[in-house]
């Protein structure tokens, strides 16, 4: 079981690395922030002064390594912008976008793992052609083309919701919803294969035969079994829901983490886009690394790989 931890611990390291250096290059390459935050009529003293200001005259591998020192000792760096700590201004956008994102993660759940269920105990019956019509519906259409029909309805003909913005529990009905919807149609379809699968299997059958009541067969045998790929899923939509919420607070003007990463990315603001791409990523590999180790509760047989 150590090992199987340890293995787990150091694959979440390698990647933290690599997403830290693909950052950087990609950043790199992308523009110059000189040009782009003093503006194309700036002085080129100016431009020459930003750079050695913000040490964006030195080599590229000098810089990376600056870089990657300064993260392993805690520095993620000031905001090109306004000067501030960078992470510091990621982390007044986290509860914003922390009141959009478990919201929508309670919605996925309630309404995709039941379905999805239902849909495989009731096998080619109206209810399942009718439960996977709409998931295909929920996660076929993309979320700002949702978020914005949701507009269009609920805020701009019906006059029920705001259309964008934060201030009151409705301004964030509308976010919510667009949120939650494509993820439960995902869940939906993931939960009901992975059930069909298990109830295919011959141990289900077995039981059946031997006069247990099919509820129990479902609640000993074949929910448990079926948790494995359910539980990977479910741990991507956790590790996901910052990177997620990125255009839908862009669509309704939630000043969240995605909309701060917009701005920045758009300001060449290099320090806070790193910011939120490490925070970006630190969450997906830590849920991805609880998913491994419940693996290891789940199914001891995996724990020897």
């Amino acid at each position: 079981m150590l090992r199987f931890i340890l293995s787990r611990f150091a694959r979440a390291a390698l990647t933290i690395g690599m997403v830290v250096t693909f950052a950087f290059v990609v950043l790199r390459l992308s523009g110059d922030p000189a040009q782009i935050i003093l503006g194309a009529d700036a002085e080129p003293e100016a431009v020459d002064a930003f750079r050695a200001s913000w040490g964006l005259d030195q080599p590229v591998w000098l810089q990376y390594f600056h870089y990657f020192g300064a993260i392993l000792s805690g520095d993620l760096g000031r905001s090109m912008r306004d000067g501030r700590d960078a992470m510091t201004l990621v982390l007044e956008r986290i509860p914003a976008t922390l009141l959009l994102t478990l919201p929508a993660l309670a919605i996925k759940l309630a309404l995709g793992i039941p379905a999805g269920m239902l849909a495989a105990l009731h096998r080619n019956s109206f209810l399942d052609r009718a439960v996977m019509a709409l998931a295909v519906a929920g996660f076929t259409v993309p979320s700002f083309v949702l978020g914005l029909l949701l507009v269009l309805v609920f805020a701009v003909q019906l006059g029920w919701l705001p259309s964008g913005g934060q201030g009151t529990w409705q301004h964030a009905v509308l976010p919510v919803i667009t949120l939650g919807v494509g993820g439960a149609a995902v869940l939906a379809r993931f939960t009901r294969s992975a059930m069909l699968e298990v109830l295919g299997q011959p141990y289900i059958r077995t039981a059946s035969a031997k006069g247990v009541p099919w509820g129990a067969v479902v609640r000993g045998h074949a929910l448990p079994n079926a948790a494995i790929p359910t539980v990977t899923i479910i741990g991507f939509m956790v590790g996901s829901l910052i990177a997620g919420a990125v255009v839908v607070e862009s669509v309704f003007s939630w000043p969240g983490v995605g909309r701060l990463l917009v701005v920045a990315v758009a300001n060449r603001d290099l320090a806070v886009v790193q910011c939120v791409l490490l925070l970006v990523a630190a969450t997906m590999v830590t849920s991805n690394l609880v998913v491994d180790l419940l693996y290891g509760v789940l199914d001891p047989r995996l724990r020897s790989r």
